[in-house]
């Protein structure tokens, strides 16, 4: 029973069950819409966040095939300067090259690390996705629950026609016990 179930049950609003009915599957209603908004607008946040994923898969290919063309020009220019260790030029390059791969290499590194925080993300989602859905079946039953128990306490059995053993008013102790067999 929701909230507002109760709300109107305490306030004295609602005389018979079923208006009581008539409020809950309002409410019903307005959380099936609620739900399937959540689920769209979370649907479109993995389309995005797939997207951003794909495109720093991409610039990681990039990053990796300039690492490697670095690197081969450190190999090169390492080779002339020691070759020609008076050609300014050579060591010039050698340098640049150098810190074009330390700048590429934590270039490499972020977009790593981004996308491992992507996917973290995604996980998040998944999980809170699948915990959403178990608590909408939790409380689907809990409403169905609820109307089977509606339905027993509206009966028109006068109490003299009940079994001899529903006549006996449950103390409280009983009732206690019950409930701990359920939690079992």
């Amino acid at each position: 029973m929701t909230q507002e179930e109760l709300d109107v049950l305490m306030s004295g609003a609602i005389d018979d069950i079923d208006a009581l009915d008539d409020v809950a599957e309002d409410v019903s209603a307005e959380q099936e819409e609620t739900t399937l908004a959540v689920e769209e607008k979370a649907s479109e946040i993995f389309d995005i966040i797939e997207v951003i994923s794909n495109n720093m898969m991409d610039k990681e290919v990039n990053v990796q095939k300039s690492i490697d063309t670095f690197s081969a020009n450190i190999e090169l220019f390492t080779t002339l300067t020691t070759k020609f260790p008076d050609v300014e030029a050579f060591k010039t390059a050698l340098t640049q090259n150098e810190e074009a791969l330390v700048s590429s290499n934590e270039t490499l590194e972020v977009l790593q690390t981004s996308g491992d925080s992507i996917m973290n993300v995604m996980d998040i989602m998944q999980y809170q996705d699948i915990h959403r859905q178990k608590i909408e079946h939790d409380i689907n039953v809990m409403h169905a629950l609820t109307k089977y128990m509606n339905t027993l306490f509206e009966g028109k059995i006068d109490d003299e026609n009940c079994v001899s053993s529903a006549q006996d008013k449950p103390s409280a102790n009983d009732i206690e016990a019950l409930l701990a067999q359920f939690e079992k």
